[in-house]
C-alpha cells in the first residue's frame, strides 16, 4: 500500500493538497515556487494559521469568542512582515495583542528567515558554493535577495559548533590513526600555501572518525606534533596501535613520547608516488613492478634482500630513489611483521583520500581565504556534510571487518574489538 494512502485506500490530506496545487498550477499557468508561487500562498496560510493558534493559546480564547470580552488583554489587529522561507519570500500578517506581551514561536519577533533557510545556506556552502553563488541561487530559484554579508553571518554560526567538535571527547584507543595534509591558500600579509592536517581514527567498531583539523605553516617539527598529539590524548585517546603518515618531520619522536606503544608506519603508497617523481615516466612500470616484491615480501629480511637487488640495478641511474627508501626504511618495514589483513589497511592513507577529495572540492572554488578561521570554517562545513545517509560508514565498517579481527588476535589484551 502506498505511503500516501490512508488505511481505507483514500489519498491522505497531504497528498490531496499536493494534487490540488499541481492542478491549479496547470490550469492557471502558475509557478509552484518563487514570487507569487502557489507554495508561497500555502506557506503563508500555514504560518498565519499557526500564529493565530499561538495567539489563542496566549490569550486563552479563540478569535471573536464571547469569553474574551472585558478580560483584559485582547487582539489588536496584525502587522505585515516578509519572511524568507524554503519556497521564497512570503508576506504574512502577524497578529498583535494590546499589551504587547505576545511572543510568537513559529516566526519570532524580528525574525526574517525560517530556520530551514539557514540550513539550506549552510548546506550550499558545504558543497563548495561561494557567498556570491549562494546569493545568485536564491535570486534565480526563489526570487529572493539575500546579501553576501547575510550569508556569511549565517555560516559564521557554525564556528561555535566547530570549536565544540574540535574539542569533543574521543575514544580511549584507535586501532589505526591516519595523518595526511591538503594545502590551501591563506592570505596573511601575502597569499601562501598552508598545510591543513587531517587526523582520522578508525574506531574499534570499524567506523571512520575525523578527530580534527590542524593548520600548519609548512615547517612543522616535533614541537608542533607533540602539541597536536597531546591535544588528542587530553581529549581521551590514551593509545593507538598504528599511526600511518607520510614522513612528517618530528612525528615519530612525538608519537613515541605521547603513545609509547604505538607503531609509526610510513604510507607505502605515498612512498611510491614520491619515487616516481625522481624517475623518467618510461621506467615507471618497471620500477613499480620491482618495488612491489619489496613491500609484499613475507618478512623484513626478504624485503631487504629484494630492495638491495633493486638498488644494484637502479642506484647508479636514480640515486635519489635509493636514498628516499633508505631514509624511510625504519618507518616502512613495521607492517611487514603482520598478517595480510593488517597490511592491506596500513598500505596507504586511502582512509583520508576520499575525505580530502571532498575538502579540495570545497576550497578549490574559493581561490584563497582571508585568514585561518575562514579556511577552517569552509573545511568544517565540508566535513559536516560528509556521508549524510550513513551508508558510507556502513560500507567502511564492512571493509574493515577482516582487519579488525586480525587486530583482535594480534593485540589481544591491549584492545577489545567490536566485530559484531
Amino acid at each position: 500500500m502506498s505511503e500516501s494512502m490512508t488505511p481505507t485506500g483514500e489519498p491522505s490530506v497531504e497528498a490531496q493538497v499536493a494534487r490540488d496545487l499541481v492542478e491549479r498550477a496547470r490550469t492557471e499557468g502558475a509557478q509552484l515556487v518563487g514570487p507569487g508561487g502557489l507554495l508561497s500562498g500555502l506557506t503563508k496560510t500555514v504560518l498565519e494559521t499557526a500564529l493565530e493558534v499561538e495567539m489563542e493559546d496566549h490569550l486563552g480564547y479563540a478569535k471573536h469568542a464571547p469569553e474574551g470580552r472585558d478580560c483584559g488583554n485582547s487582539r489588536n489587529g496584525t502587522r505585515s512582515k516578509t519572511v524568507l522561507t524554503e519556497v521564497g519570500e512570503v508576506d504574512i500578517d502577524v497578529p498583535r495583542d494590546r499589551d504587547g506581551s505576545f511572543e510568537p514561536k513559529i516566526v519570532k519577533k524580528r525574525q526574517r528567515r525560517l530556520s530551514g533557510v539557514d540550513e539550506l545556506v549552510i548546506s550550499l556552502a558545504a558543497k563548495g558554493l561561494t557567498t556570491g553563488e549562494i546569493a545568485a541561487h536564491f535570486a534565480d530559484v526563489y526570487g529572493a535577495e539575500v546579501s553576501r554579508d547575510t550569508i556569511s553571518r549565517i555560516t559564521d554560526r557554525v564556528l561555535e559548533e566547530m570549536t565544540a567538535w574540535q574539542t569533543r571527547p574521543l575514544d580511549p584507543i584507535y586501532p589505526v590513526i591516519f595523518i595526511d595534509a591538503i594545502h590551501v591558500k591563506i592570505r596573511d600579509g601575502q597569499v601562501a600555501n598552508r598545510p591543513v592536517y587531517t587526523v582520522i581514527g578508525v574506531t574499534v567498531d570499524g567506523m571512520r572518525d575525523i578527530l580534527g583539523l590542524w593548520i600548519g605553516d609548512g615547517g612543522e617539527g616535533a614541537k608542533y606534533w607533540h602539541q597536536v598529539l597531546s591535544e588528542l590524548r587530553n581529549r581521551g585517546t590514551k593509545d593507538a596501535l598504528f599511526v600511518v603518515c607520510d614522513g612528517l618531520a618530528g612525528l615519530v619522536e612525538s608519537v613515541n613520547d605521547v603513545w609509547p606503544l604505538a607503531i609509526v608506519q610510513t604510507c607505502v603508497l605515498h612512498l611510491l608516488r614520491n619515487t616516481f617523481r625522481y624517475a623518467s615516466k618510461q621506467y615507471w612500470y618497471e620500477i613499480a613492478r620491482e618495488l612491489r616484491v619489496v613491500y609484499t615480501a613475507s618478512t623484513e629480511q626478504a624485503a631487504r634482500e629484494r630492495f638491495d637487488e633493486f638498488a644494484d640495478k637502479w642506484g647508479e641511474r636514480y640515486p635519489a630513489i635509493i636514498r628516499l627508501w633508505e631514509n624511510a626504511w625504519a618507518e616502512f618495514v613495521p607492517f611487514l611483521a603482520y598478517s595480510p589483513e593488517i597490511r592491506k589497511v596500513l598500505y596507504s592513507t586511502n582512509a583520508i583520500e576520499s575525505v580530502h577529495a571532498r575538502l579540495r572540492r570545497s576550497v578549490r572554488v574559493r581561490g584563497h581565504f582571508p585568514n585561518e578561521q575562514a579556511a577552517m570554517k569552509c573545511l568544517y562545513l565540508a566535513v559536516r556534510s560528509l556521508d549524510p545517509t550513513g551508508r558510507g560508514q556502513q560500507r567502511w565498517s564492512t571493509r574493515w571487518k577482516p582487519a579488525l579481527n586480525a587486530f583482535a588476535v594480534t593485540f589481544e589484551g591491549r584492545i577489545e574489538i567490536n566485530v559484531n
